[in-house]
């Protein structure tokens, strides 16, 4: 993986964007959102979603999640979301850094959630 822009390796450690996550804010955005963030951000941002909810993943794992998806449902990022092509970039670069970083919490069962999920919503 090729190295991180500053603001994405302050998106990781940074508790503000943990204390900005909220389930309706993740489902409001993920569910208005889905097609046009794609199923590159959107699945594992499930995946990681599904995990956290997991009373076996372990509170530092959460706080990455919980980070990384806050940063996702924030309306205000690096690069803005509405910005056409690239709107996402930032998003998924923290949610692809946050996913490396908790893999291997992320059970088959997460996955296979996260994979219904979409299956629903890219119907």
């Amino acid at each position: 993986m090729s190295e991180l822009p500053e603001n994405n390796k302050e998106a990781l450690s940074n508790e503000e964007y943990s204390k900005n996550f909220s389930e309706e804010g993740f489902w409001d955005k993920a569910k208005k959102y889905a097609k046009k963030a794609g199923l590159k951000v959107m699945e594992p941002s499930l995946k990681m979603y599904y995990a956290a909810q997991d009373s076996d993943t372990p509170v530092w794992a959460k706080g990455i999640i919980y980070g990384a998806l806050g940063y996702f449902i924030l309306p205000i990022d690096a690069i803005p979301d509405v910005a056409p092509v690239v709107g996402y970039t930032d998003d998924l670069t923290t949610i692809a850094a946050a996913l490396a970083t908790v893999a291997t919490h992320i059970k088959d069962e997460h996955a296979e959630k996260a994979k219904e999920t979409i299956k629903q919503w890219f119907k």
